[in-house]
């Protein structure tokens, strides 16, 4: 019997992410174009947001809000590549409280404007998602 509780324990433990972790992630994958906060999402997810904070960081490797940086810049990459929507469309379509954050996230990231992003070629078949409702 005791074997059987080891099993268990080491299966939960080598599980690649606890469900709220899981939860927390599509959650802000779903809203990432809305005002998302770490109590917001913990709220969501029901977990006091310090433990979210300090569990979210454990798991993913990243902290809460390098996680939705990543998120809306990799959402803003798919847009880029439709070259009928401007970029200041695109920042806050994606996002970004505003076009002088959205410009210093990206470049973080890419290491390349918005502008030269597109520019460069990097946004692939030039087709690209639209915004919603379009």
């Amino acid at each position: 019997m005791l074997f059987a509780a080891e099993v268990e324990n080491a299966t939960c433990r080598s599980r690649a992410e606890p469900v709220a972790i899981w939860k927390a992630r599509k959650y802000i994958e779903k809203y990432s174009g809305e005002e998302l906060s770490l109590t917001k999402v913990a709220n969501v997810v029901k977990m006091n947001a310090n433990h979210l904070s300090e569990n979210f960081k454990r798991v993913t490797g990243i902290n809460f809000v390098e996680y939705v940086a990543r998120t809306r810049f990799a959402n803003a990459c798919d847009l880029l590549r439709n070259p009928n929507l401007h970029i200041s469309e695109i920042a806050f379509a994606t996002g970004f409280q505003s076009l002088s954050q959205f410009n210093r996230v990206f470049k973080r990231f890419s290491g390349k404007s918005p502008t030269q992003y597109r520019a460069a070629g990097l946004c692939a078949d030039g087709i690209g998602k639209t915004l919603k409702g379009e």
